[in-house]
């Protein structure tokens, strides 16, 4: 198990590209399946979620070739539904939930697939049931005979198109349901879908394939069943969460940094959200400048009532920086209250920053009251362990920020989401190193 060793409270200057879209990767990644023909998928992250799930769809007889920089040709005219059924197919994707997104494709394209149980960060209850739900509306039905090895044979011989409604906007699930729909016969109404940015790349791609889908961008999809997908050419978004991930460290370290190509258009309330914690940054082109802050305060409501920060549905402010702004408003002058509302154990490494001196009130499993520093007392280097993604990333702004040095253990979940963040920051004038 590796470390990220850290010298923190050093100014850091210079530019930084972020990576293409984690979260657009895995699903994207799974269109390949819905076509006999090459797909070409450019800005790819090296990413550990992204190599796991690209090793899990070899397993299934996709060839992958990697052309460099980023782009690789897929083709999956050699896929067999029934290597869903292998041991190393169960184990394989158990380490990461962006599996579960491969039983549309495999159902729309061949009208079978198993379900095992998918895996990925222990944030809390994230349930399957839209999924399911969604993919029974088409016409799939899940074998429970067969749940008790952990796998369910899923079978939909004659998916129809329907209206549904979605329980909630769940952005896999509308991503399964779609992928299943744009080959099911008929038509297809989803509302309540997600319309993450995510969801619009999506929709971009499987259109260039062939695929007849009305609404895009919106929580109302009408889709229109075809009777095969061609190959196609598509390209990543720029990743909003390490856009956002980089502002926070700008702010926290005090350092004038410039975010190149971010895909600003894309980033919905990410930039809104990080000026009401007092940051200045501004809007080039496609780039964002931050400028050092030795201070930043924070907005307060009209009626002097603290900021609240919470995350929502697109387009609300992502889940996925919740962490962020959390540990960006550790150095605000004023206080933050962070309502993470999706996920109940997303907040609980506030431990951690409280260890360093952070001035935080855990409220319940959901908020969590940051009372800024204003950048009177420094946070101190401790020891400390990466329980997800995002809060790893969180961990290592603040380490960045702090007086010492900081130990980061289970860097294993940070290279999940983010590729070679050591180089990338050390370019800054970091002192990281992995151990």
């Amino acid at each position: 198990m590796a470390s990220f060793r850290i010298i923190g409270g050093k100014e850091l200057a210079g530019e930084i590209t972020p990576q293409g879209a984690k979260n657009e990767a895995l699903q994207v990644l799974s269109a390949v399946l819905l076509t006999d023909e090459t797909v070409i998928i450019e800005n790819l992250p090296d990413i550990r979620d992204v190599n796991r799930l690209i090793e899990v769809l070899q397993g299934l007889g996709v060839s992958a070739v990697n052309q460099g920089n980023g782009t690789w040709a897929f083709n999956a005219s050699n896929v067999t539904p029934d290597a869903m059924r292998s041991d190393s197919f169960k184990e394989k994707s158990a380490t990461i939930r962006g599996s579960i997104m491969l039983l549309g494709p495999m159902l729309g394209r061949f009208g079978k697939g198993y379900l095992p149980r998918p895996g990925g960060d222990k944030i809390g209850r994230r349930r399957l049931d839209t999924h399911v739900i969604g993919l029974q509306a088409l016409g799939a039905s899940f074998d429970e005979e067969e749940s008790k090895d952990g796998v369910y044979k899923v079978s939909g011989d004659d998916l129809k198109g329907c209206y549904m409604l979605l329980d909630e906007a769940s952005v896999t699930g509308t991503a399964n349901i779609l992928m299943a729909a744009v080959l099911a016969k008929g038509k297809t109404t989803i509302f309540n879908a997600a319309c993450e940015p995510y969801l619009k790349q999506l929709c971009k791609m499987l259109v260039s394939m062939g695929a007849k889908i009305d609404g895009v961008g919106s929580n109302l999809l009408q889709i229109e069943g075809v009777d095969r997908l061609s190959g196609c050419t598509h390209r990543l978004l720029p990743d909003m969460i390490e856009v956002g991930s980089f502002i926070g460290m700008a702010a926290m370290t005090a350092s004038e940094i410039t975010i190149k190509n971010t895909g600003f258009d894309d980033l919905g309330m990410i930039p809104i959200i990080f000026r009401r914690l007092g940051i200045p940054l501004e809007r080039r082109g496609d780039d964002i400048y931050v400028p050092a802050c030795p201070n930043y305060t924070v907005e307060t409501f009209m009626d002097g009532g603290i900021l609240t920060i919470a995350d929502a549905p697109w387009p609300g402010f992502t889940p996925d920086l919740i962490s962020i702004a959390l540990v960006t408003a550790i150095q605000a002058k004023g206080s933050v209250l962070i309502h993470q509302k999706m996920f109940e154990s997303r907040l609980f490494f506030v431990d951690k920053l409280i260890d360093m001196g952070a001035r935080i009130i855990l409220c319940d499993p959901h908020r969590a009251t940051v009372i800024g520093m204003n950048r009177q007392n420094k946070l101190k280097g401790i020891r400390m362990s990466s329980p997800d993604i995002r809060a790893g990333v969180a961990l290592l702004i603040a380490a960045l920020s702090a007086d010492g040095v900081s130990i980061i253990d289970n860097i294993e979940q940070i290279d999940r989401g983010y590729q070679n963040i050591d180089v990338r920051l050390r370019q800054l004038g970091a002192s990281i190193e992995r151990i």
